[in-house]
Order: C-alpha cells, then sequence, then structure tokens
C-alpha cells in the first residue's frame, strides 16, 4: 500500500505540493486540502460516527459521517467514492455540495491542529455498512432536527468542523 498523500495549499488555495498525511497533522499543521461527507438514507436521516478512541486528532467525538483528503490528481467524487468504502464499508452515490468554501482550523486538547479546506457534501448511501473500528467507534442514523437540538445541547460532544458547517448552513437543503 502506498503512503497517503495530502495536497498542500497557500493561502489562496492554490495547489503547492504534497506532504504525507502521517506527517502533516500536527501542532503547526499547514493549510491542505480534506472534504466532509453527510450520507443520507432514505428516510432522509443523516449517518452520524463516532470516531474512533484510537484516532490521533479528537478521539471519540461525534461527527459527520466520514471526512478524508483527496490524493494529488483524485477528484472530490472519487476521494469521497474511495474513503466511504476505506472508513464505512459503505458504496455512496448522488454526491451535491453542500458548503464548496467551507475551510476552518481547530485545535485539538493534544494541541495537534486542523488546518483545512475542507469543501462539505451529501450523499445517499447505496448498500450495507460495515464500519471500520480504526475509524469509528460507533454509528447512529438521526434526523436533522435532532442532530441540530443535540448539537445545540451538547456542542462538547461533537467536532469543532461538524459544529461550523451545522453553523454555516450544512443542514439548511438535506437531500430528498
Amino acid at each position: 500500500m502506498s503512503e497517503e498523500l495530502v495536497v498542500l495549499l497557500a493561502a489562496d488555495g492554490t495547489r503547492i505540493g504534497t506532504e504525507p498525511k502521517a506527517s502533516v497533522h500536527t501542532a503547526n499543521t499547514p493549510l491542505h486540502l480534506a472534504f466532509s461527507c453527510y450520507l443520507y438514507d432514505g428516510e432522509g436521516r443523516i449517518l452520524m460516527t463516532r470516531r474512533a478512541l484510537g484516532k490521533k486528532t479528537w478521539p471519540g467525538v461525534w461527527t459527520n459521517s466520514f471526512c478524508g483528503h483527496p490524493g494529488a490528481d483524485e477528484s472530490f467524487e472519487d476521494a469521497m467514492v474511495r474513503r466511504a468504502g476505506q472508513e464505512l464499508g459503505a458504496a455512496i452515490g448522488g454526491i451535491r455540495p453542500l458548503l464548496p468554501d467551507f475551510a476552518y482550523r481547530a485545535v485539538d486538547a493534544s494541541g495537534i491542529v486542523e488546518n483545512e479546506v475542507c469543501p462539505v457534501f451529501a450523499a445517499r448511501i447505496a448498500g450495507d455498512l460495515e464500519p471500520n473500528p480504526d475509524e469509528v467507534a460507533e454509528y447512529a442514523w438521526v434526523a436533522p432536527a435532532d442532530l441540530l437540538a443535540a448539537a445545540k445541547a451538547t456542542p462538547f460532544a461533537f467536532s469543532p468542523w461538524l459544529l461550523e458547517q451545522i453553523a454555516q448552513g450544512s443542514l439548511d437543503d438535506p437531500l430528498p
């Protein structure tokens, strides 16, 4: 298996190179490209995942369905299909943008920084779900209104990027 690389970005969003994913997330994480995705089922519910306790950053917090980094020559759509399979054991379809210009910077309790231009997408799950335990501790299908209420009542239980995405309208136009 080849080493996973993340795409580094200049402040204006220009691609300026790559760096190994394993070494990029530190107290001085450079700006890089990522994505977040909300998966919907046939009932309009969103798949929420709780990050595995062994994750380097934000272990054990609830977050959107899955996240990842596109490769240097990989489209967001291809990266999401790849990552949904790796993280959730799931096939996806009907990908559409929700927050195409989303970016954030957050510091974990351990001091590790996330510093990402991270477009947000929605997609439909197309088949069964078999989460990778190295990525996902548990999961739940929730109605968007219930997610909003939970995030408001217990923000400490959720990832900072999820809270910012909600504040910027990621749940305003759910999939039909």
